[in-house]
């Protein structure tokens, strides 16, 4: 009776951990969606960042169903170039994530990004709920107050809409095409004006 019952408690024990298993592990990873120009050049450093998770890149804030890189790039949709981020909180912040994001872009330009210029490319944090939205107002605020720029914070701050990965081709650009990409971060002035942005902390 009593090797019964051990072996009824060790099967429901297995059942509760395979059952809970899910949701512990959901609850362990939330995502951020930046949009912060070519969606290429902003994924290396993410990627990099201790407790990121994974990251896809995509496109952000329209309305059409299903948006291919040709539709956003006519620049006839309301969809960003965008960045969307699972990352383990325990490990790092919103607020850190945003740490990164403002050295990947220059946050003063307010119609697209470096060389990249249109709708498609414009600069933003897209949030998910209130608590979200008030951590990048204050994570800009500083920013804005840091004295780096002579010129108005211009990147916007936005209510999250449904975020679509983009082409397979898209993803991991850096590592696709090693060559191509560092010819392309190098030529867009992004490289050269993070050097002389950041070259010192705030």
């Amino acid at each position: 009776m009593k090797r019964y019952f051990a072996l009824l408690l060790i099967t429901f024990a297995l059942i509760a951990d395979l059952t809970g298993a899910p949701e512990s592990a959901g609850a362990k990873t939330k995502t951020a969606v930046f949009a912060g120009g070519c969606f290429w050049c902003i994924q290396p450093a993410f990627d990099k960042a201790t407790g990121v998770i994974k990251t896809v890149v995509g496109y952000c804030g329209g309305t059409e169903p299903n948006p291919t890189y040709e539709l956003v790039g006519s620049e006839k949709t309301k969809y960003r170039e965008s960045i969307e981020i699972a990352y383990d909180p325990a490990k790092i912040s919103f607020d850190q994530l945003l740490d990164i994001y403002w050295r990947q872009i220059d946050p003063t330009q307010a119609d697209g990004q470096f060389t990249d210029i249109g709708p498609s490319y414009r600069a933003a944090i897209f949030y998910g709920d209130n608590e979200e939205k008030k951590i990048a107002e204050a994570s800009k605020e500083k920013l804005a107050q840091s004295g780096k720029f002579d010129k108005p914070i211009a990147t916007e701050i936005l209510p999250l809409m449904k975020f679509y990965p983009a082409e397979a081709y898209h993803q991991k650009y850096y590592q696709q095409n090693a060559e191509r990409f560092e010819e392309f971060e190098q030529g867009s002035g992004r490289v050269s004006f993070q050097a002389k942005t950041w070259s010192k902390s705030p």
